[in-house]
């Protein structure tokens, strides 16, 4: 893992700048605090859930509610902490009673993210629930089919592994959930091992490129399995239909690593 450079420093803290002044959605009008993400700008690790919750939006900081204590009991498991990764949200902003992200808000909101992608050079992506994991790999497939199943592909230039895992707030509802992810989280120390997609020194199947959706209906919504005060709006309902007809990234390289 490289240290993040100053160039990658002062950039990663003019887009959190922007972030927080960012009026480009109707969340800004509602939102206490935007919430642009923190953690180990160099970290080979990042994890992108849905949106903010009630305790993410007071505080300005994502995961700090009861599925962000789930998450760095997970990390401890595997010996990380928070502070090693990087962790981040589709909106930057929460939705009114953790509602879905509606279509409009995840176009205005994806740009960061990639952004972060590109700055923050992770190695493994693990995307919490259905949103994220359908944003980042363009596919419509929900998470209870892909969680656990590394996937090579490249974000804004970025050779990555995409990890899908259940979110921890839906998986406090439900305890087969939380068995499941706590066993997918194990394999990461493994995938964390390998050497990135496009290594020249281990090159993996081709990978597919992920470039943001260019029409609205590139996510299709789906319900969410938890309450809707729980903590960071998880979205892990069984597997939603397939999305309408728009120009989603290619679905990455499904790799046999596990």
């Amino acid at each position: 893992m490289a240290p993040a450079t100053d160039d990658d420093l002062a950039a990663l803290a003019a887009l959190r700048a922007e972030v927080e002044a960012c009026t480009l959605c109707d969340l800004h009008a509602t939102r206490t605090m935007a919430v642009p993400g923190e953690g180990d700008p160099a970290s080979d690790l990042m994890f992108v859930g849905e949106a903010p919750g009630y305790h993410e939006d007071q505080q300005g900081r994502p995961f700090v509610g009861q599925a962000g204590k789930l998450l760095e009991q997970l990390l401890a498991s595997i010996g990380l902490t928070r502070e090693q990764v990087f962790i981040a949200n589709v909106l930057k902003s929460r939705p009114p009673n953790n509602r879905d992200p509606r279509p409009e808000e995840i176009v205005a909101c994806q740009p960061y993210l990639w952004r972060q992608i590109e700055l923050i050079k992770p190695k493994v992506i693990c995307t919490l629930g259905n949103h994220a994991t359908k944003l980042l790999t363009g596919n419509p497939a929900g998470i209870t089919r892909v969680h656990g199943r590394p996937q090579a592909m490249e974000v804004n230039g970025v050779g990555l592994y995409l990890y899908p895992i259940f979110h921890p707030a839906a998986a406090l509802y439900t305890p087969a959930m939380l068995t499941t992810l706590k066993e997918d989280f194990l394999r990461l120390p493994e995938l964390l091992a390998h050497e990135a997609p496009g290594d020249e020194a281990s090159p993996p199947p081709a990978a597919s490129t992920a470039a943001p959706p260019s029409a609205p209906n590139a996510l299709p919504s789906a319900p969410t399995d938890a309450p809707p005060s729980a903590p960071d709006s998880p979205t892990s309902a069984p597997d939603a239909p397939p999305a309408a007809p728009g120009s989603p990234p290619a679905k990455p390289e499904q790799l046999g690593l596990f």
